[in-house]
């Protein structure tokens, strides 16, 4: 089985950074029962001095290069993705999309009605690629922003709406879409090292929702159980 991670800069992460990619791999590895790969056509992570995608310097540097793959970048969302994720998928054979998208979409780029109808056309072209994909969509989680710009915030529940909708619209027998919850207990002030940006708690709690996921719905892998850092 070949899982993609698909995000923009809280799933790429930064030089230094574990990531929640890093999380499940160490799940996949410890509760999946059959062969799987990570695949994607990126490995780095961002690099803030540079201000570019070029760094692989992280946490564990025993992390396998071959699990370093995946679909993200710093400052893309849903209309960035959308027309890369047909090739990505094609060219890698990607079973099941683990999907964070949508802040930097609602933030800088477009409304809730132009992010959801992005959020579309990825479905359409993932499925283009591979009609039996499947995908785990993981709704926005407001950041700090959302505490003090009530339009902003007003537009973050206003997509998530719009991708509960789209889920439901979309998801057929063949091509399963699931949509996760916000992880449990999930707090920016405690979870992000910025308001945005998942720190190591939060990193165990992205990995644990998407975790709950795919073992609940589709019986891969077991309930999440944090590993201990190297």
């Amino acid at each position: 089985m070949r899982f993609m991670f698909v995000g923009d800069s809280m799933t790429i992460g930064r030089a230094g950074d574990y990531t929640w990619r890093y999380r499940m791999w160490q799940h996949l590895s410890s509760t999946f029962g059959g062969p799987y790969r990570i695949v994607g056509p990126r490995c780095e992570l961002y690099d803030t001095v540079a201000d570019a995608p070029t760094s692989h310097a992280y946490a564990d540097p025993a992390f396998p290069q071959r699990a370093r793959r995946h679909l993200a970048g710093w400052g893309e969302g849903w209309q960035h993705m959308a027309p890369l994720i047909g090739p990505a998928v094609a060219d890698t054979g990607a079973d099941v999309l683990l999907v964070s998208l949508g802040l930097i979409d609602l933030g800088f780029y477009t409304d809730a009605e132009q992010t959801a109808a992005n959020a579309r056309r990825f479905v359409a072209g993932a499925r283009a690629a591979r009609p039996s994909v499947r995908m785990v969509l993981l709704p926005v989680i407001p950041n700090s922003r959302a505490e003090e710009d009530a339009p902003f915030a007003a537009e973050v529940a206003r997509f998530n709406e719009l991708l509960a909708k789209a889920v439901a619209d979309l998801t057929t027998d063949a091509s399963p879409i699931l949509l996760a919850a916000r992880p449990d207990a999930y707090d920016i002030h405690r979870d992000t090292y910025d308001g945005t940006h998942p720190n190591a708690s939060g990193e165990h709690r992205l990995a644990g929702e998407f975790a709950a996921v795919l073992h609940q719905a589709w019986g891969i892998g077991a309930p999440y159980r944090p590993a201990p850092a190297p």
